[in-house]
């Protein structure tokens, strides 16, 4: 008998349960990818997440060839692709792993259908997340709203065992495997300079070496910028090059882990939040009536990392260098853009997606949705101050000079606050002065909170 592997946020062997699956179901098994033409004409103008998908994809396909077998790919409509290679492989099933995205859950329904055609079984297994987006559930039986009850019963709930790593894999004699594309065949634009390499692989090392490095001093360490002691696994989660559950089960228990599984849990929040309500993709999960506005000028600036907000411009930089930014400024830089600035938080979504390789649909909205007061936090009109932010996480100034070369010469004292110094100064910087007022647009903001009204 043949069965159908089908890949899509699982690029790897270890701990895969739709492989595993695949391998029990028979004697052959065909590992296949589809480049998906309707996920490509969705979300366009993504070289980042792009470049690291081909390397994965050619990483997974060096690894199936040890095994004695390869990565079958084809491009297309991953329905009308799978349900012909099932026809002509002859399989009797096709495995691939849940996800929770509108998009995904609607290609599991037509797949369903297609594969149903030529007499051909679907099955489904968990594997994208650590627990499955439907089973921590309120006393009640509804999904969780807020993350701290989530993670007191998320802790608790059962966990699958991890998939066997597979030994040799059999592919049925006579099928093509098929050319993994171009880049530029796909999408257009560059890469960033400093882009994370993409695959189990590498994503393995980093794996290796966080846990042998970093993440002792997680608990301390992970909200300081210039130290770069995150973990950088969250490009390797996206694309499953790394299993969820391994990660969690290998760094739990351990110094500084408890710490970082429950930024785990908080990943696996905003899945089961997705799952349960589709529409927070794009839409307030919580509506608030507080009035937003259209600023194409500082919006452009925002995303250039030139709003003279060291410490905002600073992440934003790191964004384009890295296609990856630090969590917390990831924090700053959202509540300047839709608290300071009013502008809708789905301005800011989509610049991430176009270049953040880690940038999902469920976290990058629910995290959005997050500092600009329309999703999970408990205090919606929560106001981070970015230069008192900037002091405390970067008081020397070493994060702001690594990406905001102008201020290199500034002493330590005016890194964060260059437009207090003298009107010469900052002549000789080449560097804008602030696009907002923080002041006054806190108090714009609080006023708007206050009234549901925009201010006079």
């Amino acid at each position: 008998m043949t069965s159908i592997c089908l890949f899509t946020r699982d690029l790897r062997v270890t701990d895969n349960p739709a492989l595993a699956h695949a391998l029990s179901q028979g004697d052959h098994v065909v590992p296949l990818f589809v480049v998906d033409e309707d996920l490509l004409a969705a979300r366009p103008g993504s070289p980042n997440r792009i470049g690291y998908l081909l390397e994965a994809l050619r990483d997974l396909r060096s690894t199936l060839r040890h095994l004695g077998a390869d990565l079958i790919v084809r491009r297309g409509r991953t329905a009308a692709v799978v349900a012909a290679l099932a026809a002509e492989s002859g399989a009797s099933t096709v495995v691939m792993a849940e996800d929770v995205t509108p998009r995904a859950r609607g290609r599991e329904v037509t797949l369903r259908d297609a594969l149903a055609e030529v007499g051909t079984r679907l099955d489904t297994t968990p594997g994208v997340t650590i627990v499955p987006p439907d089973v921590v559930r309120t006393g009640s039986g509804t999904p969780y709203q807020v993350f701290t009850p989530y993670w007191r019963a998320w802790r608790d709930a059962p966990r699958r065992a991890e998939a066997p790593v597979p030994g040799l894999i059999t592919v049925p004699a006579g099928l093509d495997p098929g050319t993994i594309p171009s880049r530029a065949e796909l999408v257009r634009g560059s890469l960033s300079p400093d882009l994370v390499a993409g695959g189990e692989g590498p994503a393995r090392d980093r794996l290796d070496a966080w846990i042998a490095g970093d993440l002792a001093e997680y608990d301390q360490g992970h909200d300081d910028p210039a130290g770069d002691r995150t973990s950088h696994l969250s490009a390797d989660l996206h694309f499953g090059c790394l299993s969820p559950l391994e990660v969690a089960e290998r760094c739990g228990g351990r110094p500084g882990g408890d710490a970082f599984v429950r930024q785990l849990c908080w990943r696996d929040f905003h899945h089961q939040a997705l799952f349960h309500q589709p529409g927070i993709a794009w839409s307030d999960w919580r509506p608030r009536p507080w009035p937003l506005q259209t600023d194409d000028r500082a919006l452009q600036a925002w995303k250039e990392g030139r709003t003279g907000i060291p410490i905002v411009d600073a992440g934003m930089r790191q964004l384009l260098a890295e296609g990856w930014m630090h969590n917390r400024l990831r924090m700053i830089v959202a509540t300047v853009l839709t608290k300071h600035l009013l502008i809708p938080w789905q301005a800011g979504a989509r610049h991430f997606l176009t270049w953040l390789v880690d940038a999902d649909v469920a976290n990058n909205a629910a995290n959005w949705q997050w500092v600009a007061g329309r999703g999970a936090d408990t205090r919606p009109n929560r106001l981070m101050n970015p230069v008192r932010q900037a002091h405390k996480l970067d008081p020397s100034g070493r994060f702001v000079r690594r990406y905001v070369p102008e201020l290199a010469d500034v002493d330590d004292r005016d890194i964060h606050e260059p437009w207090l110094l003298g009107p010469l100064e900052r002549a000789v910087l080449d560097y804008p002065d602030p696009i907002v007022d923080l002041t006054d647009a806190a108090d714009r903001f609080r006023q708007v909170v206050e009234d549901g009204r925009a201010p006079s």
